[in-house]
């Protein structure tokens, strides 16, 4: 018995098991919201904007592992939805995107509201198309989220024509799909295992670089497991940070443009580097030339294409971390690094991470209030200062998790991924930790948290700035802070080097705003005050509290490596 696209789009989401759908209506998806309509098992979440919305699936899908669904109308729908789709793709969350298309005699028309959405988000995507024909939709869902989930995780996008929706066809939905030219790797090259294992054990000063692929792979306790019994430090970009508990003494921390001064100067001086999970990005290895140059490389990745892009190593291993730690355990066995580790403790020592404690509140001191009064939360940070600080000071176990935007640095990012993790986790505690720029960017998503009962706590970290790029202008411009006053109008002077008693009041009260919404509000000027503030939100379980701290304009992040430097080359203060 046939049965009409739009039966057949509900039907395929149930056999996945999509219990959550983040969805916006449009003229070209209302058959499916209709069918949507009928059914009590998926809750449709509707958000304020399209970009809210895929950035929320994609806090439900970093949170979860589990694939986040959106649907969206055609045109501005679905073009709202690329730069979502761009940081799925270089972050690998694994995303299905269904956007509605004008009907297929239409396309290439200039149909109100058409837009060529396959060929826009080609690039970005692991896999884009459009469905021609009723009788392909049920195999093309099924390669969609097959492609998602599997092998490196990422955004897949179908184009959905109105007439596609409402004709009949087969009600079959299969139960697996081949997919020619697309294989998932679920081996390991065993001879180039022990090659690289070979080299571990005779390393004098080696060192662990795990990467976002660990928490991507969920392999956190395999490291674990595998760095104890070899007794080798660890450090982690930023997407790895989580990778390993934070407080076990084997980790050092971060590396990279913002990295502890210990953990570049380790990745500098260690004799064997062995990475598992990251793609060697710019801000992690600043001037190749001088990127872990006294060190033989080892690169375990799913990836291919990501070995030997930006580093030529000297052992290459395509596995997911999980199969190739899984092996690397058989094998563990402890080697003599007590001499290394000293360095690296002396290093620490010498030059350790932390932000002055006689001006007032500072970042770290809000972190660090953070760690204690939130214990097995979802952490989930916009872009900017703030984000590097939260990145820097948080505390992380297994019960816990940092989502961020770390490939394509979204601004935005955060409010609504923060969301998209409570309505995912509701019985856990969500911290959202931003910006008083990226706050901004997405606003709006307040209401979503609202009529979904998605209380999170929203820290807003003000500084009256776009931090970041002032802090570029502090110390590589003259100070010449061009477009990143946030209090800046058309009447302030044509120059001007930093805030003074004429400044104008910055632009919006978040207190009043927020509660414009049906949220709370709460603001801290002092160190004294944040424990209460903490205490105060949490008595919000079902509606947003933002939490504004007011912090100095001038705090920057530091170590800092100047872009296209060497990561040795730190500003310390």
């Amino acid at each position: 018995m046939d049965i009409t696209g739009r039966k057949l789009f509900v039907k395929a989401l149930e056999e996945e098991g999509v219990d959550t759908i983040f969805a916006y209506p449009g003229g070209t998806v209302t058959d499916l919201f209709d069918e949507l309509y009928k059914t009590n098992s998926i809750n449709l979440v509707l958000p304020r904007h399209e970009q809210g919305l895929i950035h929320e699936a994609e806090g439900y899908a970093k949170s979860t592992g589990k694939v986040g669904v959106c649907l969206v109308t055609s045109g501005p729908g679905a073009t709202n939805t690329v730069t979502g789709l761009a940081d799925a793709h270089y972050d690998n969350v694994p995303l299905v995107c269904f956007t509605g298309q004008v009907p297929l005699p239409l396309i290439g028309n200039d149909a109100f509201q058409e837009v060529d959405i396959v060929g826009i988000t080609r690039n970005i995507t692991k896999y884009s198309v459009t469905v021609r024909d009723r009788k392909d939709l049920g195999k093309i869902i099924k390669m969609a989220f097959h492609i998602a989930r599997t092998g490196k995780p990422g955004p897949v996008l179908i184009d959905l024509p109105k007439d596609i929706q409402t004709a009949s066809g087969p009600a079959e939905y299969p139960d697996k799909v081949e997919i020619r030219g697309y294989r998932v790797n679920d081996t390991v090259h065993v001879g180039q295992l022990k090659r690289a294992y070979k080299m571990l054990k005779s390393a004098k000063k080696p060192l662990i670089l795990a990467g976002g692929g660990i928490n991507v792979a969920r392999a956190n306790e395999n490291l674990r497991r595998f760095a104890e019994a070899e007794n080798v430090p660890v450090v982690t970009t930023i997407m790895g940070k989580g990778a390993i508990p934070t407080t076990h003494p084997l980790y050092v921390g971060n590396c990279g443009m913002h990295g502890k001064y210990a953990a570049n100067k380790a990745v500098s001086e260690c004799d064997l580097l062995f990475s598992i999970g990251t793609r060697f990005n710019d801000r992690i290895t600043g001037d190749l030339n001088e990127f872990a140059p006294k060190a033989k490389i080892v690169h375990i990745d799913v990836d291919t294409a990501s070995i030997s892009r930006n580093v030529v190593v000297d052992v290459p291993i395509v596995a997911d971390a999980n199969v190739a730690l899984d092996k690397l355990n058989e094998w563990a066995e402890p080697i003599k690094t007590a001499e290394w580790q000293k360095q690296i403790k002396a290093w620490d020592e010498e030059n350790p991470l932390g932000m002055r404690r006689d001006k007032g509140m500072t970042p770290q001191m809000i972190m660090e209030h953070i760690n204690k009064n939130y214990k097995d939360a979802i952490y989930v940070t916009d872009v900017g200062q703030h984000q590097m600080w939260a990145t820097q000071y948080l505390e992380l176990d297994s019960n816990s998790q940092l989502l961020t935007s770390g490939g394509l640095g979204t601004m935005g990012f955060g409010l609504p991924a923060a969301i998209g993790a409570k309505i995912a986790n509701p019985d856990k505690d969500v911290v959202c930790i931003s910006g008083d720029g990226g706050l901004q960017m997405n606003i709006q998503e307040l209401a979503t948290s609202v009529v979904q009962g998605a209380g999170v706590t929203i820290c807003v970290l003000n500084n009256y700035y776009l931090g970041m790029v002032r802090q570029m202008q502090q110390l590589f411009y003259g100070k010449r802070y061009s477009a990143t006053c946030l209090r800046r109008r058309k009447g302030c002077p044509d120059e001007c080097k930093g805030p003074n008693e004429a400044c104008p009041p910055y632009t919006p009260d978040f207190l009043k705003l927020v509660e414009s919404y049906g949220g709370h509000g709460i603001r801290v000027e002092k160190e004294e005050d944040i424990d209460a503030a903490f205490a105060e939100a949490k008595k919000y379980k079902d509606v947003p509290v933002i939490i504004e701290f007011m912090i100095a304009t001038d705090e920057i992040v530091l170590p800092m490596v100047k872009s296209g430097n060497p990561m040795s080359e730190m500003i310390l203060k």
